[in-house]
């Protein structure tokens, strides 16, 4: 009987999984067929194995890119909000609660005023929102190693980003018109513009970042169970919470410095696919809570890109409208419970 249940729940694990896998191959392909110019599977396939023609730089330059951006960013984002509900034991941590978002939108309000109109290309935004998520990182692990309480490091994470955005609205208020057009296209979140040259700084961040917290995903496990449980299991709980933030800070910060905020993804989805796995094992809702929330950002920024084309509408936007409701239901049906 015991077997049978084992073999129960691997199967509903690997079927979530593998759920998760071929819905994000076909929101890849939607996405990548839809848009101003239409393209049929057939016309994709020939464009990327070997086509010269406009459809094939339209994809490979433009699509493919951008597609790629969405699902590893947005994998990031998923994987740093289940990092965060388990080290919170928060049903609704996500990756921005920490502050990490606000310091990313600051630098580049900073970068923008003190810069603009006398730099140009994507780099220096990218660089600038990447430098200010790493500087809320070290200002984050610096309030961890003092405070103990998960949740006074959820309010110190809140007083971080609400100090950010004061500085940011104040610096916005102050730039000229270019900038402050600048600076509302990037805080709106968008993918679009990404070229290969950043996707190959972000892809083995995000995946070396992912495989890092499978390899402790018994660890993490662990903690899921409660401190003195893990440390009653031999588990260095302290290692495994600094490791938790520092994972998640890092997963979010590259969402943030490349695509800018997202929200609502890592706070949903885990929950999502931990409700179709039926699973509580660190080992499978990493890599599902990755693929599913791969599958979520890029089915989002597709819908952004053609539900009012030609203009398109911000991916945080979209993402807000599509599960906030999955929030709203998973917070009243806690409190039923």
């Amino acid at each position: 009987m015991k077997d049978e249940r084992h073999g129960a729940r691997l199967r509903r694990e690997a079927v979530a999984i593998l759920a998760s896998f071929f819905l994000l191959l076909a929101a890849f392909f939607w996405g990548a067929g839809t848009g101003s110019v239409h393209f049929s599977p057939p016309q994709i396939f020939a464009a990327l194995f070997g086509g010269d023609g406009v459809a094939a730089k339209i994809l490979l330059a433009v699509r493919l890119p951008r597609l790629v951006a969405a699902a590893f960013l947005g994998g990031a984002l998923c994987v740093s909000g289940f990092l965060l509900q388990t080290f919170f034991q928060n049903p609704i941590a996500g990756p921005y609660v920490l502050g990490i978002s606000s310091g990313a939108k600051l630098a580049v309000a900073v970068a923008m005023a003190a810069f603009s109109g006398k730099i140009g290309g994507p780099f220096w935004t990218v660089g600038a929102a990447f430098l200010g998520s790493l500087l809320s990182t070290m200002l984050v692990l610096a309030v961890s190693i003092r405070v103990r309480s998960g949740s006074s490091l959820i309010v110190c994470g809140i007083l971080i980003g609400y100090a950010c955005s004061a500085a940011t609205d104040f610096l916005v208020t102050v730039m000229d018109d270019f900038g402050s057009r600048a600076m509302h296209d990037w805080s709106v979140g968008t993918f679009s513009g990404t070229s290969w040259t950043e996707v190959s700084v972000f892809v083995p961040v995000v995946l070396i970042s992912v495989l890092v917290a499978l390899v402790f995903s018994k660890q993490i496990g662990s903690l899921r169970l409660g401190e003195r449980y893990a440390q009653s299991a031999g588990v260095d709980a302290n290692f495994v919470r600094v490791l938790i933030v520092v994972l998640s800070s890092l997963l979010s910060a590259c969402a943030a410095a490349f695509a800018g905020p997202i929200s609502f993804v890592g706070i949903a989805v885990p929950h999502i696919f931990g409700i179709m796995s039926k699973s509580s094992r660190p080992a499978v809702l990493i890599p599902g809570c990755f693929l599913f929330g791969a599958f979520a950002t890029v089915f989002c920024d597709t819908l952004s890109r053609i539900v009012l084309a030609p203009a398109e509408i911000g991916v945080s936007s979209v993402t807000a409208a599509v599960f906030v409701p999955v929030v709203v239901l998973m917070v009243t049906g806690r409190r039923k419970n």
